[in-house]
């Protein structure tokens, strides 16, 4: 009986996990490209012109802490190597919508951000000894549509 209930049990959390994994494509090719980026990087902010927005509810996707709507493939990913500098990795976004973040991190956690940048409705995460590795990176919308964004890379600022 006991084995019947683990084996109900990892079939439950495979089904969830597998349901978040594939509201969206981490492993497509991203819309705006990439880039390769080491801790100390010039020029701070590394910028990037994106049209925000998509048809997938992340929040139906990710959970509610993840609010707006973000395209199927990442936006733009950006591949981090990491150093000495004791400085965060800055991940936000600039536009005269109202703007999301979602980011999913080497190890695989996904980090949602709304309105933490600046200007009220710009979303900015901040990550305290960012990991090397992959960070898929999508730029949503809180409300569906699109609408043009900047998206910035930093160690020093949220845009």
């Amino acid at each position: 009986m006991k084995s019947r209930i683990a084996a109900a049990i990892a079939v439950a959390a495979v089904a969830l996990t597998a349901g978040v994994a594939s509201a969206q494509n981490w492993q497509g090719a991203p819309t705006y490209g990439n880039v390769r980026l080491a801790a100390g990087f010039q020029p701070d902010p590394y910028n990037v012109q994106l049209v925000a927005g998509g048809p997938i509810d992340s929040r139906a996707a990710l959970g509610a802490a993840c609010p707006g709507f973000i395209a199927n493939n990442p936006d733009f990913d950006l591949y981090w190597t990491a150093g000495n500098t004791g400085l965060p990795l800055v991940i936000s976004a600039n536009s005269n919508a109202d703007t999301t973040l979602v980011v999913r991190t080497p190890n695989g956690e996904w980090l949602c951000e709304d309105d933490g940048g600046f200007n009220g409705m710009n979303p900015g995460l901040r990550i305290d000894n960012p990991q090397t590795g992959l960070y898929d990176i999508w730029v949503g919308t809180y409300s569906q549509g699109n609408a043009p964004a900047v998206l910035s890379i930093s160690e020093l600022t949220s845009n």
